[in-house]
């Protein structure tokens, strides 16, 4: 059975900043039973059973089949309790793990099996952020998929009704190669006409054109935009603009983006001077945890204290936090490095 409650003892503890963070992806099996009984059906699973549910196999071949692994967790989260509560205890676990800040995405969409509208479920989320033990954001994903027309477009029409009142931005999320980035053109020229920021899934499963369109419809942040190394000209453009990486390595791994993790591009961006975080993507899918993403980095590539404060003020930076809490979280930081 993992324990994520850990807390690490380098000095850079209780610094930490997961900026690409899904919600389905990153329920705890103490949070799946938690939340399992408010729902009136208690998970009856034992540890080992749980576990196979949420988490991917060594032997994982794909984006597609990790994706899989929303399914078990999503049929929990379909009622404002199951989603209020797994939302507040979320942030406790990542408390507890030492993290000062996190965005949490999802997709309302996926939340009405029982009949909730996606405002219900938004607002539900937002519900669960009240009385948090550190400062949240809330990012609405778009979904990649057939017929997702008008519910994205709901999505983002909620992202502006809720912004600055618990949700900060949208994402766009799902089968990056089969269905392609620039389909999706409409709804961030809406975001961008209405002020509403945004993050894009984009060079995980797909490469430098999904990157491309990314940059094109303005995205300041790509989820995971790891193979951008695949063009010199692209990280020239990505530098250009100060489009911010969220890297997630381990996540990278399972998805065979990455056969080994001596292969990662993190030096390759660091040099370039494209700024990038360190992120999950999903802690309960992946089996990992934020603290031990920077540890098998810091390991690996020998990075110095201040590649680790720069990584950790690129998060802070590249936030869709408020400027006081961006300063706050600086400063905190600044304090316990420097």
């Amino acid at each position: 059975m993992f324990d994520r409650r850990e807390v690490t003892g380098m000095k850079y503890g209780n610094c930490l900043i997961d900026l690409h963070l899904h919600l389905d992806g990153s329920l705890s099996p103490d949070i799946i039973r938690k939340i399992s009984r408010l729902q009136n059906e208690t998970c009856t699973l034992n540890d080992q059973e749980l576990e196979e549910r949420l988490m991917v196999s060594e032997d994982c071949k794909s984006l597609d089949e990790y994706l899989e692994k929303f399914e078990f967790p999503g049929y929990y989260l379909q009622t404002k309790e199951t989603i209020s509560a797994a939302v507040s205890l979320l942030l406790e676990e990542l408390h507890e793990q030492g993290l000062i800040y996190a965005e949490i995405r999802f997709a309302p969409q996926k939340h009405k099996e029982r009949g909730l509208t996606q405002e219900e479920v938004v607002l539900a989320a937002i519900e669960g952020m009240k009385n948090a033990p550190i400062p949240a954001s809330l990012i609405l994903c778009l979904m990649r998929g057939d017929d997702t027309s008008s519910e994205n477009l709901e999505t983002v029409r909620l992202a502006e009704k809720y912004l600055h009142k618990g949700v900060a931005a949208i994402d766009l999320a799902g089968a990056e190669a089969l269905y392609k980035t620039h389909l999706y053109k409409t709804f961030f020229d809406y975001a961008s006409s209405h002020e509403i920021p945004f993050t894009i899934h984009a060079g995980e499963a797909d490469g430098v054109e999904s990157i491309s369109y990314a940059l094109l419809f303005g995205a300041k942040r790509l989820g995971h935009g790891v193979r951008a190394y695949e063009s010199e000209a692209l990280m020239k453009s990505i530098k250009e603009q100060n489009v911010t990486l969220e890297l997630c390595p381990t996540s990278n791994l399972n998805t065979q983006i990455f056969i080994d993790l001596k292969e990662y591009p993190l030096r390759t961006f660091l040099s370039f001077g494209i700024p990038v975080t360190i992120n999950t993507d999903n802690m309960s899918v992946s089996h990992t945890t934020l603290q031990k993403e920077y540890d098998k980095l810091i390991d690996i590539f020998h990075l110095t204290d201040e590649e680790i404060k720069q990584l950790l003020l690129n998060s802070v930076h590249a936030s869709f936090a408020s400027p006081e809490v961006k300063a706050l979280l600086e400063n905190k930081i600044k304090g316990r490095i420097d």
